[in-house]
């Protein structure tokens, strides 16, 4: 009987409850996507270092997946919350009849384990579907051949949904045991008459708690914003976070207080149309409502942040490449090692200390390599060091710096080239060429965290003395530039001085780019096969000799802004998912809840237009409240994640934003459409 009953149950709601459904079926889909990776990426055919890549991007999903578990878990239980208010007179009636608690928990037992079984089976069917698409934009980020591509099933992502979501139902199943057991059969049977108590009246209380919650809240903007210079470790970021997060909940609190009171002071438009039983609704419910809109608008706060950063850094990466490494390869080297120097940074080696004697082609020779065999567009360097460090280069504005950057490195040693080899660095790389005179000196500089800074000591003419002669600067500001390929922005400061300024004797670093003179791809990878095989060479290890090259620089950067991209994607969309199935849930349960109100406002003349346009609007107010606060705070937590992750650039942060205002206008839009079109059938008479 129980069993018929659960049955009976299920198919009667899952018409008013299609979102329930939908959302558990969605997770399961997205959890095997992202878990079965690592089967769908066998199929691809990839060097040895994006394989490696790869696998260190899908064992960080793995990771990633056991707090996603926590999030669906999370929305999985709220749900059933809900689900079970909205059966509290169904479940009096019950108790009525004299049917135990124990039966009861029963019928839910067999329910969850049904929906389970369905939306675990028709999840794994849709992920195995879509995982074979997410197999293509794999292979497209990271350019792969899919030559060997087949339907994949991944066992082992199947196994580890079904533990993850047999852990969470089972859960469900103890909840609602717990639940029922504490119902009383009075509530049951009133609930849905039972409206919750409005603690907070007092617009005087509300008002006073609004401005200080947005003083605070203002206060943590300044710190991720103007004052983010003074978070110097974990604990200093973690104070505006739990400012933000407090201060969220308590303008929610007042505002959900005081616009109730403003609106009905508005009598024009409290009585137009059905504006009053508007109100009521969203008041009747208001103490759930500041929980939910608070943690709702923190998860949206995090999905627009997660998503907006991981696919800028991912854009900037790619498009970084195409100007900061526009050679094939680049050899560096430290000449005049110090054995202190030796032992801090690798195993005392009396060899290496020799090697830093030798000229950059002589090292190079001894790995038994033929530069001229492989490479063309040769061009070497070198860079000096004069014991100068960047503090004293700024001039009068050191301290000033120090108090507004207190965190930076004003210790490290300046580097200057010989205006000769900068020019011929510039001419292979494509960048602007530079005339000095003779007690001139240009810095050159491509990184925009230090740029202001360094443009303040520019500014102030200071003079930098190189073997007793003093230089000064060309011009009051940085000039575009660098030497050494990257897939970012790296260079701090580079002093271009007079040949004759330099002494030989204070060279620090060596340096030789080239290109390969194999042109075409077969050819360029040909070369970098044998190039890197350098790396397992005798000689490697009495070096300090250093290569990149331009296709390593690539896979790399392609494989972090992979990384970061389905990682970003993985925990933004299920954020956004969780966040707009518990405001559904919410609204669909209290629609069905004041199914009764709904039926009292056509028997005093409300006709069904009347009635729709009330019903939107207080479904609109649910969803659009914590996406406009969310979008507020993700204006600030931008730009502290730009701050953060400045190196790796922000020139493709609009794109970014436009594309992750497109999966909220898809997701969270669809979730709000349908939930008004279900609300309205629930609403509808029969």
């Amino acid at each position: 009987m129980l069993f018929k009953l659960s049955i009976k149950n299920i198919k009667k709601s899952f018409k008013d409850y299609a979102i329930y459904f939908f959302t558990l079926i969605l997770g399961v889909a997205i959890f095997y996507v992202f878990n079965a990776l690592d089967s769908q990426t066998v199929m691809m055919n990839v060097t040895s270092s994006t394989r490696d890549i790869i696998e260190l991007m899908t064992t960080i999903l793995s990771a990633v997946s056991v707090f996603v578990a926590f999030i669906l878990g999370f929305l999985i239980i709220y749900a059933s919350r809900f689900l079970i208010k909205r059966r509290n007179k169904e479940f009096g009636i019950y108790l009525t009849l004299g049917m135990s608690k124990r039966k009861i928990s029963m019928i839910l037992f067999f329910e969850t384990l049904f929906i389970g079984l369905i939306s675990l089976t028709v999840g794994l069917g849709i992920g195995a579907l879509l995982s074979q698409f997410m197999s293509i934009l794999v292979a497209n980020m990271f350019e792969a051949n899919l030559t060997k591509f087949t339907f994949v099933f991944s066992t082992s992502a199947c196994i580890k949904t079904i533990i993850y979501f047999g852990i969470m139902y089972l859960l469900v199943m103890i909840f609602n045991t717990i639940n029922i057991s504490r119902c009383k059969l009075i509530d049951l049977l009133h609930a849905n008459k039972k409206s919750e108590k409005i603690k907070l009246k007092n617009p005087i209380v509300c008002t006073i708690v609004f401005i200080i919650s947005s003083i605070v809240l203002g206060y943590a903007y300044y710190l991720v914003t103007g004052g983010v210079s003074d978070l110097k470790n974990f604990n200093e970021i973690l104070k505006p976070i739990l400012l933000g997060v407090i201060s969220t909940f308590f303008i929610f609190w007042s505002l959900s207080g005081l616009i109730i009171k403003i609106i009905t002071s508005m009598k024009k438009t409290y009585y137009k149309e059905l504006n009053s039983f508007t109100v009521r609704q969203i008041s009747s419910k208001i103490n759930t409502t500041v929980f939910s809109m608070t943690v709702i608008c923190l998860m949206l706060f995090v999905t627009i942040c997660i998503l907006s950063s991981a696919l800028s850094i991912k854009n900037s990466m790619t498009s970084n490449l195409k100007t900061l490494a526009p050679i094939d390869i680049e050899f560096t080297k430290k000449f005049n090692l110090t054995e202190e120097y030796v032992n801090s940074h690798w195993n005392y080696n009396k060899n290496m200390i020799e090697d830093s004697k030798l000229p950059l082609r002589e090292s190079i020779s001894n790995f038994d390599f033929d530069l001229e065999k492989y490479f063309t567009d040769i061009v070497e360097f070198n860079t000096y060091t004069y014991g100068i460090k960047i503090e004293d280069t700024l001039g009068t504005y050191l301290e000033e710096s120090k108090k507004k950057y207190p965190f930076l490195r004003y210790d490290m040693e300046e580097r200057f080239i010989k205006l000769s080899d900068y020019n011929k660095v510039a001419r292979l790389l494509g960048l602007k060429q530079l005339s000095l005179n003779n007690d001139e000196y240009i810095l050159v500089s491509d990184y925009s965290g230090w740029v202001p800074i360094r443009n303040e000591g520019l500014k102030r003419n200071t003079p930098v003395v190189l073997e007793n002669n003093k230089y000064y600067p060309k011009y009051h500001e940085c000039q575009d530039g660098f030497i050494e390929i990257s897939s970012n922005h790296v260079n701090m400061g580079l002093f271009v001085v007079p040949d004759d300024a330099l002494n030989e004797s204070h060279k620090s670093d060596g340096w030789l780019l080239a290109n390969y003179k194999e042109n075409t791809k077969e050819g360029k990878q040909k070369t970098e096969d044998i190039v890197r095989k350098l790396d397992g060479h005798s000689y490697a290890q009495l070096t300090s000799l250093e290569m990149t090259t331009k296709l390593l620089l690539y896979e790399s950067s392609v494989g972090l802004g992979a990384m970061v991209t389905f990682i970003g994607l993985y925990l933004g969309i299920i954020f956004l998912i969780s966040s707009a199935a518990i405001l559904a849930l919410k609204e669909l349960s209290e629609s069905t809840d004041n199914k009764e109100r709904f039926k009292i406002l056509r028997k005093i003349g409300a006709d069904e237009k009347m009635i729709h346009k009330a019903l939107f609007r207080q479904i609109a107010i649910f969803f659009m409240f914590p996406l406009l606060i969310a979008m507020i705070h993700s204006i600030f937590g931008i730009m502290f994640c730009n701050y953060i992750l400045e190196t790796f650039g922000n020139e493709k942060l609009l794109q970014s934003i436009i594309m992750t205002a497109f999966f909220l206008i898809v997701i969270y839009g669809g979730y709000f459409l349908i939930t008004y079109f279900c609300s309205k059938n629930i609403i509808k008479e029969k």
